[in-house]
């Protein structure tokens, strides 16, 4: 059993990321998940506005990206994150997530476009380090 996942990170315009990890933690639909070499296959939605964080990728740091619309795989120590809009963290622009949150203004629980670009704007200030983890 090897000791590394392969992790790749996809969006429809471009493959953000991949490279080798010790672990994967993402939200799903179905709650948190966290993935380590020789865990079981998963196929799962990924929850809206989550976060994926590839734990030990980049010579031994983390790897981070907000994730919006999507799935997770895993399968022999290979997880694919195939996101509908995703951003590293070093591209997150803050301000302007921030700006985003703050435009939403009250949201309501039957307003589902702006739920979705709250969490949208949360995710990507998670990613950054700068807001509450999602």
């Amino acid at each position: 059993m090897s000791n590394k996942l392969f992790v790749e990170l996809v969006s429809p315009e471009r493959e953000l990321w991949a490279g080798e990890g010790d672990m994967v933690i993402v939200k799903t639909v179905e709650g948190d998940l966290g993935v380590q070499p020789g865990h079981i296959p998963v196929l799962s939605l990924l929850a809206p506005g989550a976060v994926v964080r590839v734990m030990g990728g980049r010579e031994n740091g983390e790897v981070r990206a907000a994730v919006h619309g999507g799935f997770i795989s895993v399968a022999d120590n290979r997880v694919s994150v195939l996101a509908e809009i995703a951003e590293l963290a070093e591209e997150i622009d803050v301000s302007r997530a921030q700006t985003a949150l703050d435009n939403v203004g009250t949201v309501t629980a039957d307003d589902a476009e702006a739920t979705a670009r709250a969490a949208r704007a949360r995710s990507r200030l998670a990613a950054a380090g700068t807001g509450e983890p999602v």
